[in-house]
């Protein structure tokens, strides 16, 4: 199996550790400011990512724009954890060789627009896209009082550790 792709499920089972650990009630809690998201909202955003590029069409695009946008997923792990198993099956089965080329449509701010990438590159943007949102995840963790036993949980691996001075 390629290198990107176990990366990839090594980040996303981390969501398979949230989701079982905590409720329904947490998931779907937008209580935290400034934005007000919950992290049930940013996990249906990082798999709907996913989604996309398994959506490509006959022409090989892929368009990021086009998100399921499942609301049932934001506030009921066991949708949550169903979609999330649905897209490691789909990584696991992956048919597409990473170096081949895909059209990419996405919104960078000024509309619509479409850029060459491969496989590769745009599964590597989908795992570092995933530990941004884990890293926002991670502060609402930290405001509505959740702990997780994971000190690498929204850390990009190539954060700088913190040493300790004792």
């Amino acid at each position: 199996m390629n290198v990107i792709i176990q990366s990839t499920l090594k980040t996303l089972q981390k969501s398979q550790v949230l989701l079982d650990n905590l409720t329904n009630a947490q998931l779907c809690d937008a209580s935290v400011p400034p934005y007000y998201s919950s992290i049930g909202c940013h996990i249906r955003h990082i798999l709907d990512f996913y989604d996309c590029i398994f959506n490509s069409d006959e022409n090989n695009k892929v368009d990021l724009t086009a998100r399921s946008r499942n609301k049932v997923v934001e506030c009921d792990c066991g949708h949550a954890q169903d979609y999330l198993n649905s897209i490691i099956k789909k990584l696991n089965m992956a048919s597409f060789d990473i170096k081949d080329t895909v059209l990419v449509s996405d919104d960078l701010g000024l509309g619509k627009t479409e850029i060459p990438y491969t496989y590769g590159s745009l599964l590597a943007q989908a795992n570092s896209h995933t530990i941004h949102h884990y890293a926002i995840i991670n502060y609402i963790f930290d405001s509505l009082g959740i702990t997780i036993n994971d000190a690498e949980f929204g850390y990009n691996p190539t954060t700088p550790k913190q040493v300790s001075s004792e």
